[in-house]
């Protein structure tokens, strides 16, 4: 009888172990998808440094929103009072250091950008600075001057009006011009909620969309389109197809907010249209943000937009000689420095990048592992190659003999970039003849008056606060923590979910600072690397393999529906 009861005891056992094992079961690793062009950087780049990009953009908001700064390069910022749209006083910000163009004596002062002043708000807003209350000025209520009403488009647009429109910066002529203010102004008001008559514009704004995206039903194939007249527009500007990206974006921004079925509909129906290109119609910044945006409804809603395909057609590159010709992804070493992962044209005089289309492109990739995580391996080493290069863009961070201006290093304290990084020079300097890479701006020809200085450009430099909130170092040289929730607007965040990947060809322990009592889960290995831990402790990354790293309250329970891994009642890990 003892033996009976032992036994059963023994198969009872098992059994309740058994179902505890089928309780835990999260399925299975995820299975990492390749892109050629990410496969072809360097496991390392080389020279590495990854610099303080939290102290860059801390610098950068403190002296280009001061009125009276010291430093020799002077003010940057003025106020304007021409009270376009919005009977308030706005402000402008010099797209390039002495910009003949712009400043209060200038055009009336009303020549601004709002792709500048946008990107400056939501940088330092993601740097924990609060610009709706700094030093007496509510920057957030003051850019909805850029709110274009008195034209009628009522949509966000890079100028106020357009007098000024045909001095340069694109307004009413070039769609991703058009469009993007929107995609700044909604991430700026997920970062700062509730201002005054932001509301408003941000309605406004979906449902104009909303109607664009119903006239062009699935057909995008313009230069531009007319908002206030609802007519797509052809002009001397290659075609943008990829402007549906960012309608897309703003549009299922727009449902999260108000959860009005109609501007999901509409998200899906501009997502779809940019999934039906038949190849790469990749420019700036829009197709990334559409690929964020379809991989959050394929794993939200179950739809299934090609994701592979167009990352692919981001890294390689508009291909088509009607259309922007070589804009992708830079692979490659130019003279002793590797700038892999940089945007720009790969072939404009053997490839120029530039800063903020480098900087801009992880908002939205670097975020949408969560939904895909089988791209890690892929985001996780180009942001590597991106963040080590986008340091040569600075002064301070690239010899002197690669750079246009190296006697002007202190004209901002480098706080200020160049625009660009060209394979070779732009302006055919004797001393750079042969010199690669070279550090330069397009800015002396926007204008016969503009200087030499106007190289340097805040234009380029005021996104920097996405680098500097999204990325830190670790203990081990190579491996960066990149936070997948900065860049993730209207998205439930309620746990830290960081990216982490090792270059290396052995498996590398790093020191994890865990942030209260927490559990650590992997959803690309669907493991836990860590319970119970609140202080710092050691976790292991494989050789050439990314870690997405969720942070739960320890005794957190997983629990698997719908192969959705959900934690109290919040959707971790999408299958």
């Amino acid at each position: 009888m003892k033996q009976l009861k032992h036994t059963f005891f023994i198969a009872l056992t098992g059994i309740l172990l058994l179902s505890c094992n089928n309780k835990a079961d999260y399925g299975v690793a995820v299975t990492q998808t390749h892109i050629p062009r990410v496969d072809e950087m360097p496991e390392l780049p080389s020279p590495y440094k990854i610099i303080d990009w939290k102290q860059k953009a801390r610098s950068f908001d403190e002296y280009v929103f001061d009125f009276n700064p010291e430093l020799p390069a002077g003010s940057m910022i003025w106020l304007d009072n021409s009270q376009r749209n919005i009977p308030q006083i706005t402000f402008g910000l010099y797209t390039a250091i002495d910009d003949a163009r712009q400043g209060p004596k200038n055009n009336n002062g009303e020549f601004h950008e709002s792709l500048n002043s946008l990107a400056a708000i939501l940088g330092a807003g993601l740097m924990g600075i609060d610009k709706t209350q700094q030093n007496g000025y509510n920057y957030v209520k003051m850019v909805q001057n850029y709110f274009n009403s008195d034209n009628g488009w009522n949509i966000v647009m890079n100028n106020t009006n357009p007098e000024v429109a045909l001095l340069g910066g694109g307004y009413g002529r070039d769609w991703w011009y058009d469009v993007f203010p929107n995609v700044l102004y909604y991430a700026v008001s997920d970062v700062f909620p509730g201002v005054e008559n932001a509301d408003y514009i941000q309605r406004t704004i979906a449902e104009q969309f909303v109607k664009a995206d119903s006239i062009l039903n699935g057909d995008y194939n313009y230069s531009y389109f007319d908002y206030s007249q609802m007519k797509g527009m052809i002009n001397h500007i290659p075609l943008q197809q990829d402007a549906a990206g960012g309608h897309g974006y703003v549009l299922y921004s727009a449902y999260q907010k108000y959860k009005d079925k109609r501007y999901l509909k509409h998200a899906k129906s501009a997502i779809a249209a940019l999934d039906n290109q038949k190849e790469s119609r990749f420019y700036e910044i829009l197709l990334p943000m559409g690929i964020y945006t379809a991989a959050r409804l394929n794993a939200e809603h179950g739809t299934s937009y090609d994701v592979e395909k167009m990352i692919n057609w981001v890294f390689d590159g508009c291909t088509d000689p009607q259309a922007r010709h070589g804009w992708g992804i830079i692979v490659g070493k130019w003279g002793n420095y590797d700038v892999s992962g940089l945007q720009g044209s790969i072939i404009d005089g053997g490839g120029y990048a530039f800063l903020m289309n480098s900087i801009k492109t992880a908002w939205p990739l670097v975020p949408m592992v969560k939904y895909e995580p089988r791209f890690a391996n892929a985001i996780g080493k180009w942001m590597l190659n991106n963040v080590n290069a986008c340091r040569l863009f600075y002064p301070d961070e690239i010899e002197d003999k690669n750079q246009w201006l190296p006697e002007l290093k202190g004209y901002t304290n480098s706080i200020v970039a160049y625009e660009g990084l060209r394979y070779e020079d732009l302006f055919n300097k004797p001393e750079l003849k042969g010199i690669h890479p070279v550090a330069l701006g397009d800015g002396p020809n926007w204008n016969p008056n503009n200087p030499k200085e106007s190289m340097f450009s805040l234009y380029s430099t005021s996104p920097v606060g996405i680098l500097g909130a999204m990325v830190d170092t670790t203990d081990v040289t190579g491996i960066l923590r990149l936070n997948c929730n900065t860049t993730d607007f209207y998205a439930e965040k309620p746990y830290p979910v960081y990216l982490y990947y090792n270059p290396h060809p052995e498996t590398k322990e790093l020191t994890y600072h865990p942030k209260g009592k927490v559990d650590v889960f992997d959803i690309v290995s669907k493991q836990y690397v860590a319970r119970g831990i609140e202080n710092p402790t050691h976790i292991n990354i494989p050789a050439s393999q990314a870690r997405v790293l969720t942070e739960l309250p320890a005794g957190t329970r997983i629990e698997r529906k719908n192969n959705w891994l959900i934690a109290n009642g919040h959707v971790i890990a999408y299958q």
